[in-house]
């Protein structure tokens, strides 16, 4: 007896005629699996590289604050941290605590790091790990633009000579630039080297106009770091700064992509221009903004990004942070170093920062390969 076959509606798949018997395979034998509660989804466990990397920079930010505390208790007049503790403190140590050494250590903090952050962005950019503000005529640049606003107009507010610097600072950086496009050999010593020329030629115009308008020493207190006039309410535009460093951390992906070259940037859909604009915007406003309020820290932005680089590579937001805690640190034990070798008499912060960072800048130098690029 033969089964004639059915199609089974919807499904494809023949059957034999009513009262045949067939045999099912196995895999028709097998019974349905049973339903399964429902789970939820397990989350990932912390990485822990990711989680020694957090704790590391917890202890580091503990650093900067025992730092910050031993600055708050050096200087001329003595503070007993006791009488701090007590709530016994003298109207003049409260004056001398809330007025001067308050601000004096926000502003460091807050100049330092911002300064080596700046750097780090500028040596993305420039695709050059020896360029900051101070070997690319930026800071000489905005010192050039606080002369000239004096000169023309000695009136006008803080602001508005923040504002004049921040202008030359940008267009002194869009020059060095420019005279880079224009060099075929572009070395790792090369470009340093063009940006110390042009910030030598600027300064010299600079001391040119100062000097015929007997205005040498002021150019001298603008160009050398020095926090021993920060007092309260003569630092407090230094959180502009702040303001730049966020942007930049914010910015941070966008900046490590452009430093992989313009080609790139725009194949991956970015504008390369207005990346780049915003980079060196953020660049000269920092620059103008610690010229006018400290003076100009040599070197900072160019050792502490190297330096942190050395352990973290070029990933901008993950070595951002890092290289804002070192900048920040670096600054503090240059000022107290400042304080102490000479005590009660203070060595300005630029001349102890200019001399180390110089030290440490010759050292990366003469340490790289000399094939180098």
């Amino acid at each position: 007896m033969t089964s004639t076959p059915h199609a089974v509606a919807g499904r494809g798949v023949s059957t034999p005629a009513s009262g045949v018997r067939t045999s099912t395979g196995p895999a028709e034998r097998r019974p349905a699996p049973a339903p399964s509660a429902p789970t939820s989804t397990p989350t990932a466990p912390e990485r822990p590289s990711n989680r020694r990397h957090r704790l590391a920079l917890v202890g580091g930010a503990a650093v900067v604050v025992v730092l910050a505390l031993v600055s708050l208790f050096v200087g001329v007049s003595d503070l007993s941290v006791a009488d701090i503790l007590r709530g016994d403190l003298s109207a003049r140590d409260a004056q001398t605590l809330l007025v001067s050494r308050v601000p004096r250590t926000v502003s460091i903090l807050l100049a330092g790091s911002a300064m080596a952050v700046v750097g780090l962005v500028m040596q993305l950019l420039v695709r050059n790990k020896f360029v900051e503000p101070s070997t690319a005529g930026t800071t000489e640049s905005a010192g050039l633009g606080l002369l000239v606003v004096t000169l023309l107009a000695p009136a006008m507010p803080l602001a508005g000579k923040m504002g004049v610097a921040a202008v030359f600072a940008l267009a002194g950086t869009m020059l060095f630039l420019t005279i880079l496009r224009r060099i075929q050999l572009r070395s790792v010593v090369v470009v340093p080297l063009v940006g110390m020329m042009l910030a030598g030629v600027i300064g010299a115009l600079s001391t040119f106009l100062a000097y015929r308008n007997d205005l040498l020493h002021t150019l001298s207190s603008w160009m050398t770091g020095d926090f021993s006039g920060v007092v309260r309410g003569r630092y407090e535009m230094l959180w502009i700064v702040a303001g730049c460093a966020v942007v930049a951390y914010l910015a941070a992906n966008r900046f490590t992509v452009a430093g992989l070259g313009e080609e790139f940037t725009t194949n991956l859909g970015l504008n390369y221009r207005r990346v780049l604009a915003l980079g060196l915007g953020i660049v000269a406003v920092t620059s103008a903004v610690v010229v006018v309020v400290v003076g100009g820290l040599p070197f900072l932005g160019l050792v502490v990004p190297n330096i942190v680089s050395l352990a973290m590579g070029d990933y901008l937001r993950r070595s951002l942070p890092w290289v804002a805690l070192l900048g920040a640190a670096f600054v503090l034990v240059c000022d107290i170093i400042g304080r102490l070798v000479i005590h009660p008499a203070e060595i300005p912060i630029g001349i102890v920062v200019g001399v180390v960072g110089a030290g440490l800048f010759l050292y990366l130098l003469l340490r790289r390969p000399s094939g180098a690029r």
